[in-house]
């Protein structure tokens, strides 16, 4: 469902005073919301298919799988190469059920073409130690594709930190 809040209401109320009125998913937000799913259920074919030829992922260059990547084939030869450079050779091990995996999307807005959906990245360390962050993503679609995402995490430290402890990203020079 799209949520949608109205800003300042009668008598000062605002977004947080009141539950989120819902609408029908458009139809760019149910592909975004299609590619996620296939995210959490590790559906490539799924996700490949959802995907224009020219793809682009931009992440904070600071993350291990950070920086653009252009191309659906490029994507797919790194995802086969270097897995360990990607976002799910990055998080894949750290996720090992359902409940690592679930995102709970919400859908932000979706307007244009673009769709903004927040959901959480989580993890579960060898040791135990669990992660829960927010990201919100900035999605763009074309001939009902997704070409372009854009991630953009409330807390890279965090991330980073996290990953250096379970030993995903090496330590800092």
């Amino acid at each position: 469902m799209l949520c949608m809040h109205s800003k300042t209401r009668a008598g000062g109320a605002t977004d947080a005073d009141r539950p989120p009125q819902t609408m029908a998913t458009s139809g760019d937000a149910q592909v975004v919301l299609d590619v996620i799913a296939a995210v959490q259920a590790r559906d490539r074919e799924r996700l490949f298919s959802l995907y224009h030829d020219d793809i682009e992922f931009h992440e904070a260059p600071t993350l291990p799988y950070g920086g653009a990547t252009r191309g659906k084939q490029v994507l797919r030869e790194q995802l086969n190469r270097a897995p360990e450079s990607t976002w799910l050779g990055t998080w894949g091990p750290l996720q090992p059920t359902e409940r690592e995996r679930e995102m709970d999307p919400r859908v932000v807005a979706a307007r244009g073409g673009e769709v903004v959906v927040e959901y959480r990245l989580r993890a579960l360390a060898p040791s135990g130690e669990r992660f829960d962050a927010a990201v919100l993503g900035l999605y763009r679609l074309r001939d009902g594709k997704l070409i372009r995402a854009q991630m953009f995490h409330f807390d890279t430290a965090a991330i980073l930190d996290f990953l250096q402890r379970v030993g995903r990203r090496p330590a800092a020079a």
